[in-house]
């Protein structure tokens, strides 16, 4: 009788990441930025219909970049928490921190006790009353949660888009001016012409529904 092959634990969990992360890698970079009158959220995208942004709820966004199927999977469950939640307690009692930790939870017990991890990474944003109440929250594969301020961004070149977007980070701006920043850090960062822009925002315009798609 043959011995079972055995994989360290410590090896195990770095095959995972690394398997993670060039999957997460080849995907597009998405990116949130707080204006004067809300959030905007803007990704890379050259489909019209396979939706890198979504509404989740009345003043909650989700963004999610990796594989398709998964991170739909995953809005998919979160529109339901938040429908659920809702009509049990009251519309104010959802929050973008309640679904990124469940969104936490249901990518750490994946990465934990799956063969395979999934390979995404999530942005969560929520729209307060005023600008200090605006929430950004990151969730990368392993079940890690981050919040942010100011801005976020996942995917792809994540990391160097978040350092030229703060070096003139502005919490004033316009609307315009926060698509102008946006657009001149993916110039910056990428040696390509962008194929396709997905945009759309979270406004403080008076009514219960915020999301707008651009």
């Amino acid at each position: 009788m043959t011995a079972p092959f055995y994989v360290s634990p410590e090896q195990l969990v770095k095959d995972r990441a690394e398997f993670a992360r060039k999957g997460i890698a080849r995907g597009r970079a998405i990116v949130g930025i707080q204006y004067a009158e809300g959030i905007l959220l803007v990704a890379e995208n050259t489909s019209t219909t396979l939706h890198k942004i979504g509404e989740i709820y009345d003043r909650v966004a989700f963004c999610g970049v990796g594989r398709y199927n998964e991170f739909e999977s995953l809005r998919v469950a979160g529109v339901r928490h938040a429908d659920l939640k809702g009509y049990l307690y009251g519309r104010e009692d959802v929050a973008a921190k309640s679904l990124a930790n469940a969104f936490a939870q249901t990518l750490g017990n994946v990465f934990t006790h799956e063969v395979k991890p999934y390979e995404v990474e999530l942005l969560v944003a929520e729209l307060g009353t005023d600008a200090a109440g605006d929430r950004l929250y990151t969730v990368l594969y392993d079940g890690t949660l981050s919040e942010h301020r100011g801005f976020a961004a996942i995917g792809g070149p994540a990391d160097e888009l978040a350092e030229v977007l703060g070096d003139g980070l502005d919490p004033d701006q316009t609307l315009d001016d926060a698509r102008s920043a946006v657009e001149a850090a993916f110039a910056a960062v990428l040696d390509r012409e962008v194929d396709g822009w997905e945009a759309a925002v979270l406004e403080r315009n008076g009514r219960r529904r915020a999301f707008r798609r651009l």
